[in-house]
């Protein structure tokens, strides 16, 4: 497996990254996110990486954080998502608001999404919110959130939506706090701490 690779961005071509490492060009498919972290050809980057088998093809599928790499692969485990769709969904919603509408249910958000349909935002729901909905409880039950915090529903919240894009516990709450100190709206709360976790 291929878990990332280091080289210099050779051509970027609507969501398809060629990078260029040892003298071999790896064509990647990527999400605007990526390419708008990118930026342009001439730079040298690491891309975190999934290489997916088919019986007529091997992709190779890129991202800039680990973040939307981990994201990425919870999506592909949903019944219907494959890892086109998840590209495509990454391309159309920044992590930290898909990882927000996941977790308050947000179904309208979500289709507004090219591709995504109502029953697909659902499932997508249904299956993912659980394991965010437990690390809230994981987050106060180890003592992390302390108790003058429990009460505050954006802090939780904020921190769940970052540890489901595979931020510890420690970093994400960190970050929540210092933005929420600009902020009170919950997707800025997010927003903020994703750019200062970067």
């Amino acid at each position: 497996m291929i878990g990332y690779i280091k080289g210099e961005v050779v051509a970027i071509i609507g969501n398809t990254l060629i990078l260029e490492n040892n003298s071999m060009g790896f064509e990647l498919t990527v999400s605007n996110s990526t390419i708008a972290s990118i930026n342009q050809a001439g730079t040298f980057v690491k891309i975190h990486t999934y290489l997916h088998v088919r019986d007529d093809a091997m992709l190779l599928y890129g991202f800039f954080t680990k973040e939307e790499k981990d994201m990425f692969l919870k999506l592909i485990t949903i019944s219907g998502v494959g890892p086109k769709a998840a590209i495509s969904i990454l391309s159309g919603i920044e992590i930290g608001q898909l990882a927000l509408c996941i977790l308050s249910g947000d179904v309208k958000t979500l289709t507004k999404v090219k591709g995504i349909g109502k029953k697909t935002a659902e499932r997508i729901i249904l299956e993912l919110k659980e394991s965010i909905d437990s690390q809230s409880a994981t987050l106060i039950s180890s003592g992390e959130i302390m108790q003058s915090e429990e009460n505050d529903k954006d802090i939780i919240d904020a921190v769940s939506a970052l540890r489901a894009l595979g931020i510890s516990n420690q970093d994400a709450l960190k970050a929540v706090k210092q933005a929420k100190t600009q902020t009170d709206k919950i997707e800025e709360i997010i927003a903020i701490a994703l750019r200062n976790l970067c």
